[in-house]
């Protein structure tokens, strides 16, 4: 069983401008994957790291390692999900050996972390910032707090809410990878996210909306 539970940040304007900027950072690591994996049709989170985590080390010094990976792990993330959803019209069955579309991951996109980047202790949160660790409280309710000594938490991500910013933990209770979850995730919706833009040379700036598991497939 997967479940999910989002807490609201109670931040300081200077801590929302710190957030902004590694959203900001986050989101062009993504837009500097997309064209490799567009050019090479490689989206393996683990393949793709070995093709071009050197080369995003170098293009984004001020992004830590960490983060990179975790830009890699967004990227594959979204790719399947243009390119290999069942409904998706940008589906590689559908492309028919067409070039494939980029994606474009806009500036409210959301960063993804992991314990090495964001930790939780005593109430108290560690996430990794553009300049240094940035520390605030996260108060946590009893069930909460038990849910994190005995759920398999899969997924950490930062979400923009209007100003302000919202951690959202995905959790598992059973035993699979965190890739196989959430490539069912993936599956189960039925529409691109709002942050996501696919450049379809037919479409330039093409947002694409997947049909519903009961409506006929859409084609491009």
């Amino acid at each position: 069983m997967n479940s999910t539970l989002r807490i609201r940040l109670d931040t300081t304007p200077e801590q929302n401008d710190r957030l902004k900027a590694l959203q900001l950072a986050f989101a062009a690591v993504c837009n500097a994957l997309a064209p490799i994996v567009q050019r090479t049709g490689c989206w393996n989170r683990v393949a793709l790291h070995h093709l071009a985590y050197r080369t995003m080390r170098e293009q984004f010094p001020q992004v830590g390692s960490q983060m990179v990976c975790n830009a890699l792990y967004s990227v594959s993330r979204a790719s399947r999900f243009v390119y290999q959803h069942p409904s998706s019209p940008f589906n590689l069955q559908r492309l028919a050996g067409r070039p494939l579309p980029c994606l474009r991951f806009l500036p409210e996109s959301p960063v993804y972390f992991d314990r090495h980047t964001l930790s939780l202790k005593h109430g108290q949160a560690s996430m990794y910032t553009l300049d240094g660790r940035m520390r605030f409280n996260l108060p946590l309710v009893a069930e909460d707090e038990q849910r994190f000594r005995t759920a398999r938490l899969r997924e950490i991500v930062l979400l923009a809410q209007g100003e302000r910013f919202e951690l959202q933990f995905s959790f598992s209770d059973g035993g699979a990878a965190a890739d196989e979850v959430a490539t069912v995730d993936e599956r189960a919706a039925t529409e691109v996210p709002e942050y996501l833009v696919v450049l379809d040379a037919t479409a330039p700036m093409q947002r694409a909306t997947l049909p519903t598991p009961h409506a006929p497939a859409a084609h491009p």
